[in-house]
C-alpha cells in the first residue's frame, strides 16, 4: 500500500515488490540462466557465513515493508535447495503489510515441500518449464532432467493449494521455437497460465543475442492463427505479463517482453541478494550492501533511511535504452539476483 512513506524514484515509480533470494545455488544448470560451462565443479559458490540467516532477510523484509512493499517473492538460484524454508515463510506471512508471497521454482522439489510451504502461508508458485520435450528440456536445463519431474512438481502445487500456477518458457529461435504451440495445447484448459518470456540479456554468460530473442508480438501471433486470442486488462499496474484470453474460454497466456516492449516505466521491484545486497534492476552491475549495516547494528530507522535513499536516487531503464549505451555493461547474473 502505497502510504506517505512510500518512496518514489527519479521517474515517479514507487516501491511496491521485493524479490528475495535466499540461496545463489541451483540443482539445474540453464543454459540462459547458470551455463555449466561457467557454474561447473569447481566454481565457488557463497561460503554460509556470507549469506544472511532467516532472521536477518525477515527483518530487511519488514524494514521494506515500511516503504511500501506489499508482495515479496522468494527466489534463488532455486530457492527449494535452503533448508528449512517454510520456517522462513512463516516468519514472512507476520509481517504488517505484506499480503501477497510468492514463490519461483524449477518445481523438482515441490513433491516434497508444497505442503509445508502452503501450510506455513506461501501463497502461490512460478515454475519453470522451457519444453514439453525431454530431448530439448534436457539440453536447455544443462543437468539432461526430463519433464515428468516439473510437471509432478506442477500437480503437488495444485494439490496444496499454491495455484493458479504460472509456468514460465524462456523462448529461444532455433532452441526451443518449435515448442510454442505444444506448450500452449499442453496448457489450454488446464488452469495453469503459461508466460512466454524473451529471452534476456541478463549477466554476461549466457550467451545472448538479439538474433536469438523470438518476440512476443510473433508468438502472440503464431498462438492467435491457432487458438484466437483477446487482450486482456492488467491485474495491476506494473504487472510484466501482457495478458491474451482465448476466446473460446480456454484460459490465459502471458508475454513478457523486455527485450522488444519495455515496461521500465511501471517497474516498482527491488531485488534482495542472498548476500544482502540491494539490486533497484535486473541489469544492474552492482547492489547496496545492507548486510554490513545490519550486522553492524544499524536500527530499523536507520536501515530504513538507506533503502529510501537509494531507492529515491534510482533512474535504473536498462530495456528502454539497450543497445544505445549498455553495450559492454557487466551484469550481475540472473542465478545471483533471482529473476
Amino acid at each position: 500500500m502505497v502510504t506517505e512513506n512510500t518512496p518514489t524514484d527519479t521517474l515517479n515509480r514507487h516501491l511496491r515488490d521485493l524479490r528475495i533470494s535466499v540461496t545463489d545455488r541451483c540443482n539445474l544448470r540453464c543454459t540462459y540462466c547458470m551455463p555449466a560451462e561457467v557454474f561447473g565443479p569447481d566454481y565457488k559458490f557463497l561460503p554460509r557465513s556470507e549469506i544472511l540467516d532467516y532472521e536477518e532477510l525477515a527483518r530487511l523484509a519488514r524494514v521494506f515493508a515500511q516503504l511500501g512493499v506489499t508482495k515479496l517473492r522468494i527466489t534463488g538460484g532455486e530457492p527449494l535447495l535452503r533448508r528449512n524454508l517454510p520456517d522462513f515463510i512463516a516468519m514472512l506471512t507476520r509481517i504488517p503489510g505484506i499480503d501477497d508471497i510468492a514463490l519461483t521454482t524449477n518445481g523438482i522439489l515441490l513433491p516434497t515441500l508444497a505442503k509445508p510451504l502452503a501450510e506455513a502461508g506461501l501463497n502461490r508458485v512460478t515454475v519453470s518449464l522451457d519444453s514439453l520435450d525431454d530431448k530439448t528440456f534436457g539440453e536447455l536445463n544443462g543437468r539432461g532432467t526430463g519433464v515428468k519431474p516439473v510437471l509432478a512438481g506442477i500437480a503437488a502445487a495444485e494439490k496444496a493449494g499454491l495455484g493458479p500456477v504460472k509456468v514460465n518458457m524462456v523462448v529461444q529461435r532455433g532452441v526451443n521455437d518449435k515448442d510454442i504451440l505444444p506448450m500452449a495445447e499442453h496448457f489450454r484448459g488446464s488452469g495453469r497460465i503459461l508466460r512466454f518470456i524473451e529471452f534476456m540479456d541478463v549477466g554476461t554468460t549466457n550467451g545472448w543475442r538479439m538474433d536469438k530473442v523470438v518476440p512476443s508480438r510473433e508468438i502472440q501471433k503464431l498462438i492467435h492463427e491457432r487458438w484466437p486470442l483477446e487482450s486482456a486488462e492488467p491485474n495491476y499496474r506494473g504487472e510484466v505479463a501482457r495478458r491474451w484470453l482465448y476466446k473460446d474460454g480456454q484460459g490465459e497466456v502471458g508475454f513478457i517482453s523486455s527485450v522488444t516492449n519495455t515496461f521500465c516505466g511501471d517497474c516498482t521491484r527491488a531485488r534482495l541478494s542472498a548476500r544482502g545486497e540491494l539490486f533497484t534492476c535486473l541489469f544492474a552491475a552492482e547492489g547496496m550492501d545492507l548486510r554490513e549495516p545490519l550486522r553492524e547494528g544499524k536500527t530499523d530507522a536507520e536501515l530504513i533511511e538507506l533503502v529510501s535513499a537509494r531507492w529515491k536516487a534510482r533512474d535504473d531503464r536498462y530495456s528502454e535504452i539497450r543497445n544505445q549505451n549498455t553495450a559492454g555493461i557487466k551484469k550481475a547474473e540472473m542465478s545471483y539476483l533471482g529473476g
